[in-house]
């Protein structure tokens, strides 16, 4: 199939798949004469499985390394499970991270009057660079 098949039937865009090939996480496409991408079944359940990993969070480098360790019999699970462990890890830092911020901009938003005066906590809180929001009065 084409690439415009494979992106269709994988859920990706072609501009993607053309990207995950140039990077190496796809192997290059066999070419017609004309020049033009085909893709097999291999290729999309190769396509499949990246856009899983990265529907899960993982960055390009950890789904190049999942590939690695899928298209290895001889692996350990215990490899897979680290970096699954590792990607949670940072998963949950992120989580912590954007808990405070929505406590900080949700304290910015208790505290700003929202009606016709111009002073606004929240835009001085941009305007200062720090993160933290005023105090209580």
């Amino acid at each position: 199939m084409n690439i415009g098949q494979a992106a269709r039937v994988s859920g990706l865009s072609a501009k993607m798949i053309r990207y995950y090939e140039s990077i190496g996480l796809l192997k290059a496409a066999h070419r017609t004469d004309s020049g033009y991408r085909l893709y097999g079944d291999d290729d999309l359940h190769t396509l499949a499985f990246i856009k899983r990993s990265r529907d899960l969070g993982f960055s390009l480098e950890e789904v190049g390394k999942l590939l690695t360790l899928w298209q290895d019999r001889q692996r350990a699970s215990a490899d897979v499970k680290a970096l699954a462990r590792q990607h949670i890890d940072e998963l949950n830092q992120k989580i912590r991270e954007l808990g405070e911020l929505r406590d900080t901009l949700q304290d910015l938003v208790e505290h700003c009057h929202g009606d016709h005066r111009p002073d606004c906590p929240i835009l001085k809180n941009l305007e200062s660079g720090c993160c933290v929001a005023p105090a209580r009065p």
